[in-house]
């Protein structure tokens, strides 16, 4: 039996170690630079991290033998993805562990914004009795905006529903109906900061949110709003957030997470408005305890050739729709394969139709598209493509890739078509899946036929004149090669036609020069499935 070496960088909960102890060879290392992780990360097939430790490329490339990466969170801004991605390494998290972790720390903030608590406890601590200093606010019949309608944003949504408060929110990937199910108003970004009275961001930190909160934002923010970050350091400009509880713009704010952490040279330390934790957003025994035992299963699936359920760098499939995708995916593995062995020249572009019943799938096309391009590129690879890496490999290589959704099949309940071109020809190839998962090809290049896509193939076009299938019949039995199977089309009588031969064993070159040499054969090429 193989025991997987795994580095665990941060503190993990016992209940997590236990489980990756039970077969895997564990080591804790906590406290390390990121020279150190480089020096010692090559002998391990997995590495472990909660937000306090760095997975940076070097450290990914010096990761020899590194089949997954594990974030003990929702988080995954301390990850270099893309390097993990480049190198085929799913990254895993545990979204769903810390949800309500966060948002009791997030409601938590904002009544502690409101009514002053902090500053009242460390002012009576101080033996001082000023309550007329700290008289707070009624969150009752407020307006909260939340940034951000996750999984974290809706569980908030669903509390301060509850405390009468008027929820508005933005976020571009739900829609109205669904937001209006939660009781929330669905609004763009400018107009839920200019509505709310306090403003509480969910969102990842990329390109796109860091700094979302800036000083051009917060100047079209109601006089006296309050702001909430419990999400990730970055998103809210501090440098403006400071600027405006200066100036009485903003009457505070609540941060758990900051651009720099420990913030200790933040000026915000110094403002009494800002109400202040270290990061304890998924700070609870619980959250720790499901975080660690979702990781520790997530390693564990993945070293045991499984899949990961919380993969950020690929497709996911809704557990309830694997039984019903897995046969297309399959499918289009094969037709990946295969088409690339027909076509001659360098990949420039691809296009996969999606048609008939596939057109209510549209959402998990993508984990269908990553496996037909991992058909595709596999046999022009020095190491295989795989779901994690393929469309990252195709961009790489300036490969074009399109998805297209339609209604239409052509007669069949649903159709794949992929179409691919390269710098000398184009070729096209359709198939559909039957059945108790029965997938045929139904067209190759415009001619229809009926043919499993297993095993062993020649496709040949030909003149459709008497005697030419028959000269590669002979070839074939000369050289002791059985044919299983054959698949012939056409458009016009006595014009060019197709054939497809199924046949028990590899063809030798040697061979299938000689096809291709007889009269009438235009062309033939050799496929293995």
């Amino acid at each position: 039996m193989v025991m997987y070496k795994v580095l665990v960088c941060d503190p993990l909960a016992d209940e997590g170690l236990s489980i990756l102890k039970e077969s895997c060879d564990v080591d804790v290392r906590t406290d390390l630079s990121e020279e150190q992780i480089v020096s010692i990360i090559g002998e391990y097939d997995a590495v472990i991290v909660r937000s306090g430790t760095r997975i940076t490329a070097p450290i990914i490339e010096a990761g020899r033998q590194l089949k997954i990466i594990g974030r003990a969170g929702a988080g995954v801004d301390n990850i270099d993805v893309e390097a993990a991605t480049r190198r085929g390494i799913p990254v895993v998290n545990a979204p769903e562990g810390n949800t309500l972790a966060a948002t009791e720390h997030t409601i938590a903030m904002m009544l502690a914004l409101a009514r002053n608590i902090p500053q009242a406890n460390s002012s009576l601590r101080q033996k001082q009795w000023k309550r007329s200093k700290f008289i707070g606010i009624e969150v009752n019949e407020k307006t909260l905006g939340i940034v951000g309608l996750g999984r974290i944003g809706r569980e908030i949504a669903k509390r301060v529903n509850a405390m009468q408060m008027r929820c508005i929110a933005y976020d571009p990937f739900i829609s109205k109906e669904r937001a209006g199910e939660l009781g929330v108003e669905l609004m763009t970004l400018d107009e839920v900061i200019a509505n709310a009275d306090v403003i509480t961001v969910h969102t990842p930190l990329t390109k796109e949110t860091h700094h979302l909160i800036n000083s051009t934002k917060i100047a079209m923010m109601k006089d006296g709003v309050r702001l909430i970050n419990c999400a990730r350091g970055g998103i809210i400009d501090e440098k403006a957030l400071y600027d405006a509880i200066k100036s009485g713009k903003v009457a505070g704010a609540a941060l758990d997470v900051f651009e720099d952490e420990p913030p200790f040279k933040s000026p915000l330390l110094s403002l009494d408005q800002v109400i202040v934790t270290p990061h304890l957003g998924a700070s609870t025994v619980e959250a720790q305890q499901n975080v660690a035992i979702t990781v520790a299963k997530e390693i564990l699936s993945v070293l045991g050739g499984g899949q990961a359920k919380y993969a950020v760098n690929a497709p996911m499939i809704p557990p309830e729709q694997q039984e019903r995708i897995e046969p297309y995916a399959t499918l289009a593995l094969k037709m990946g394969r295969f088409l690339i062995q027909l076509v001659e020249g360098r990949l420039e572009s691809v296009e996969f139709v999606y048609g008939g019943e596939l057109s209510q799938l549209a959402s998990n096309t993508r984990f269908i598209t990553r496996l037909a391009l991992k058909g595709l590129m596999d046999p022009i690879l020095q190491s295989p493509a795989n779901i994690i890496n393929a469309e990252f490999i195709a961009k790489e290589r300036g490969i074009s890739v399109r998805e297209t959704i339609t209604e239409e099949s052509h007669g069949f309940k649903n159709l794949i078509t992929i179409r691919v071109k390269t710098d000398i020809e184009e070729e096209t190839m359709s198939g559909t899946v039957f059945m108790k998962g029965r997938s045929r090809i139904v067209e190759i290049g415009g001619y229809t036929m009926d043919m499993v896509p297993e095993g062993y193939v020649i496709v040949s076009r030909h003149l459709d004149k008497p005697g030419v299938i028959g000269r590669a019949s002979t070839i074939l039995g000369a050289a002791n090669i059985n044919i299983a199977g054959m698949q012939v089309g056409r458009i016009n009588p006595g014009e060019k036609a197709i054939m497809v031969l199924n046949v028990d064993s590899e063809v030798p070159p040697e061979v299938m020069d000689e096809i291709r040499t007889k009269v009438g054969i235009f062309s033939a090429k050799f496929a293995k499935l």
